[in-house]
């Protein structure tokens, strides 16, 4: 599996969260389902300003979809926001369903990197 990372932009600067680290961070959690209605990611951007949309990011977001493993549960920080998981969100809607199972910090960790953008973060070599 690829290298994930959660963002989230701060006053003292991009917030950078380990996915690897939530998983294991999250991974005794009760499981809940939560009603797809309620994932807020949904209805905002894919694309973000500094990446472009072009048919080919798309497709290589498609494939990312139909490979998504829905046994495994979405993560949410404490605010509902999704940390992990749109992909599994997205073929669950995909599919028809109504709601995904979840597991939802009640507080959320500190950050991994703060300050660092995306190019910044260790991405170990894949292949």
């Amino acid at each position: 599996m690829r290298k994930q990372y959660f963002f989230r932009a701060s006053a003292g600067g991009l917030l950078a969260w380990d996915v690897d680290r939530l998983i294991r961070l999250s991974s005794n959690f009760p499981r809940h389902r939560v009603r797809l209605t309620q994932i807020r990611e949904l209805d905002e951007p894919v694309f973000g300003p500094d990446e472009l949309a072009t048919w080919r990011s798309l497709l290589a977001h498609l494939d990312l979809i139909e490979a998504a493993d829905l046994q495994y549960p979405i993560i949410l920080a404490a605010d509902g926001t999704v940390m992990d998981g749109m992909h599994r969100v997205a073929r669950a809607m995909r599919a028809g369903a109504t709601d995904i199972e979840a597991v939802r910090f009640d507080a959320d960790p500190p950050p991994d990197h703060v300050g660092k953008g995306p190019d910044e973060l260790p991405y170990p070599d894949s292949g």
